[in-house]
């Protein structure tokens, strides 16, 4: 059933859009009890193993391309009207795909999508700074072609925030926001590293919470935080919904935006992580005011709302 709110999703990982059914169409040689098994995880460890697992098979420019049209289709079919798409690009440069091609392709997709789609290109903490930097240096390449951010994900605990200074400074100078992952895993002290050095925007920052001083900057300079309560839960990055700081971080100012983040791998929708929300106390008001801010902190000004 087609959702009856509008919405703007900032923070919808491309890759993470892969489910059994894509997978299988893009790869039908798999074995669809390997791919069900492969599939599943329980921890964010295991959830980043089952992602390396299914992008791995994705190769061909044409393979992305049809990735983003089913991906678009079903954003759109779910009241998304305005999204701001993840592109691990990093890892197309590190696996010595045709990244050019690729990225080519997905943004022409992304022109002829039944929503408004803007790009932002990704590179791997755990890969290292220089990795961080050539990613950047790839992502410039393509800004004002509706790639609007660059960011970089991954494992945080594996490398210092010292790692991402290069390639931040570089895309910044270029045009591009920054909207790095931190403290989705981690802690406070991650968050506050990248927003020292300029992100615009966190993905998770959910640990946050943990530094009061913290919070009360973010809240300060309005700076969103993206949430993505099921993908929280389902990772173990939170134990429950109910134990989730989202509520917390509403009601000390911070910006809070809803979001998907991987819906192939969490079975989720926007409808859904709204109703969530709802169901942590959030008034019909406040998400309402949490749905428009997908469209106020939108890196690219959209009047769709």
């Amino acid at each position: 059933m087609a959702s009856s709110r509008r919405y703007a999703e900032l923070h919808l990982h491309l890759e993470g859009c892969i489910d059994e059914e894509i997978l299988r169409e893009i790869a039908p040689q798999l074995d669809s009890s390997l791919v069900a098994s492969q599939m599943r995880f329980e921890s964010f460890p295991g959830f980043l193993d089952s992602f390396k697992f299914a992008v791995m098979q994705f190769r061909e420019p044409e393979h992305f391309r049809l990735l983003a049209r089913r991906a678009f289709a079903r954003a759109a079919s779910q009241g998304v009207v305005y999204a701001e798409v993840i592109h691990s690009a990093g890892v197309c440069l590190k696996r010595g795909l045709d990244a050019k091609a690729i990225a080519e392709a997905l943004i022409d997709e992304g022109r002829n999508a039944p929503l408004e789609i803007r790009w932002i290109f990704d590179a791997v903490r755990q890969f290292g700074e220089e990795h961080i930097y050539e990613t950047a240096r790839f992502a410039v390449g393509f800004q004002g072609t509706d790639v609007v951010g660059f960011g970089v994900g991954g494992d945080e605990a594996s490398n210092p925030a010292t790692a991402l200074k290069r390639g931040f400074q570089l895309a910044k100078e270029q045009g591009l926001k920054l909207t790095p992952h931190a403290g989705e895993t981690t802690n406070s002290q991650n968050v506050l590293e990248v927003l020292r050095l300029g992100a615009d925007r966190i993905g998770h920052g959910i640990r946050s919470v943990d530094d009061p001083e913290l919070v009360a900057e973010l809240a300060q300079r309005q700076i969103p935080l993206e949430i993505s309560l099921t993908s929280n839960v389902l990772t173990g990055a939170v134990k429950s919904y109910e134990s989730h700081p989202v509520r917390v971080l509403h009601d000390a100012g911070v910006p809070i935006i809803l979001n998907t983040d991987d819906p192939g791998f969490f079975d989720t929708t926007m409808d859904r992580e709204f109703a969530h929300a709802q169901g942590l106390g959030f008034t019909a008001a406040e998400l309402e005011q949490i749905r428009l801010n997908g469209f106020r902190f939108a890196f690219c000004p959209t009047p769709l709302a």
